[in-house]
């Protein structure tokens, strides 16, 4: 099912990912922060190092991994329409901090 907006995303898409597996969560023990611009964009914090994960609208200080991204690019990666490392590479994805973490996304869009 495609998502139709990006704060979609954070507050349904992600969160049932984190439900529908848990442990992934764990795996990953870190704090991401996106920066879509954009219309439709924002800015969410998605932190991993709590049980669960917790998702907020705005920034973290603490966040490990930043990813930046325009709305319409970010919606097209995550409905499978623009392949994430095709958007890096063109600069349509903009990822600063750790790259191994960046890796890591794709389990939880």
């Amino acid at each position: 099912m495609a998502v139709a907006s990006v704060k979609d995303i954070f507050e349904h898409h992600i969160p049932a990912k984190f439900q529908a597996k848990p442990d992934v969560v764990q795996k990953i023990g870190s704090i991401y922060q996106f920066n879509i611009s954009g219309p439709g964009g924002g800015s969410w914090s998605v932190d991993c190092t709590q049980p669960g994960g917790k998702i907020a609208a705005g920034t973290s200080g603490d966040a490990k991994c930043t990813v930046a991204a325009t709305d319409a690019d970010f919606l097209a990666i995550v409905n499978g329409k623009l392949n994430p490392q095709m958007a890096f590479m063109s600069g349509k994805l903009k990822v600063q901090g750790d790259m191994g973490l960046a890796m890591k996304l794709q389990q939880i869009l």
